[in-house]
């Protein structure tokens, strides 16, 4: 009798232990498998060395995950390697997906697009604009960095030119100094890429003047070829883009050209390309690869004037040999946008 109680309760221990393990195994799947949603998006910051219990632990403190401890269990079974950064969580999730985010790497930036052509104090306004820094900062950056590019452009005045267009992502905490050199980078590599070694300086300016000048973008070499052509002849370049560059870097810029910016001392800089022969003092606009190419290898014409496409209602630019055939094409353009209603 005594051996068959002994054998009930032995059994009976066993069951519960089973019980147990069934229950801590179901816990353990609830933990792993039950999304978790936090109340409002988060931002959790993991700084370089962190260790799995800390990351755990501000995940947790966080609303990201419900334990602390089923993370580093998962550690343990995954044995990956945990990435520094920051992460945004607004959705449903698991233990695991959360674990996968960060094991890869996916943290959060914010995407802004540089367009070809945009000039430093729009590039700055268009990275405030996306809540990146502020755009005197950036401004100024141009300014304080210039050092970066000296091996390149022993005459750059700042970075101008030199801010390669492109789409970038970028932290929220990512500093003006840090943007502007991603975008010197990537502008070196651009010149690798392309083979721009020498004369660097030359050819970014042209290049720059031939990205603000150009409506269509088969045009460029068409565009680059009248200017190199000019510049041979002696003859100035008359571009408007630089002489408004020239009046927003002296703080004269009115939001629009007038006959005094062209022609009155008071009012004259040295990128006003109607006063002063050659090429402006430096780059005008961060020219694109499209831009840099046409301005290195510029189409072989006599042309020596242009008028730029715009609004034409044709769809191209109208380029000269001669003064008087570029006359004509100005009346022609002109007629041409008084029958569209645009003048």
């Amino acid at each position: 009798m005594a051996s068959r109680r002994r054998k009930r309760k032995s059994g009976s221990g066993s069951a519960v232990v089973a019980l147990l393990g069934l229950l801590l195994a179901a816990a353990a799947l609830w933990y792993w498998r039950m999304p978790v949603r936090p109340a409002q998006a988060v931002f959790v910051e993991i700084a370089p060395g962190s260790s799995t219990t800390s990351i755990a632990t501000e995940l947790q403190q966080a609303g990201v995950i419900r334990s602390r401890w089923a993370f580093v269990g998962l550690h343990l079974l995954r044995r990956g390697r945990l990435k520094a950064g920051e992460y945004r969580f607004e959705q449903n999730a698991t233990l695991d997906e959360v674990y996968v985010r960060i094991a890869r790497g996916d943290v959060f930036t914010i995407a802004v697009t540089i367009p070809e052509g945009m000039d430093r104090w729009e590039i700055g306004e268009r990275l405030a604009s996306a809540g990146l820094g502020t755009a005197q900062g950036f401004l100024e950056a141009t300014q304080s960095e210039v050092s970066r590019i000296r091996d390149l452009d022993s005459q750059a005045m700042n970075l101008e030119g030199y801010l390669f267009p492109d789409t970038y992502r970028f932290g929220r905490h990512a500093t003006d100094v840090q943007m502007a050199e991603a975008m010197v980078r990537r502008f070196r590599a651009e010149a690798v890429r392309l083979g721009l070694t020498t004369h660097i300086h030359e050819i970014v300016t042209l290049a720059s003047l031939v990205e603000k000048e150009t409506a269509v973008p088969e045009e460029r070499p068409l565009v680059a070829s009248v200017l190199v052509n000019r510049l041979a002849k002696g003859m100035p370049l008359m571009t408007d883009p630089a002489v408004i560059y020239g009046l927003r870097a002296s703080g004269q810029w009115r939001g629009a050209i007038y006959a005094s910016d062209l022609s009155e001392p008071d009012h004259d800089t040295a990128y006003n390309t109607y006063r002063h022969a050659g090429l402006p003092p430096g780059p005008i606009s961060n020219p694109g690869a499209a831009s840099l190419s046409a301005a290195m290898h510029p189409a072989k014409t006599d042309y020596l004037y242009f008028v730029a496409a715009g609004d034409d209602p044709q769809g191209h630019s109208r380029f000269a040999e001669t003064l008087d055939e570029h006359q004509k094409n100005v009346a022609i353009y002109r007629k041409a946008m008084k029958q569209t209603g645009k003048r």
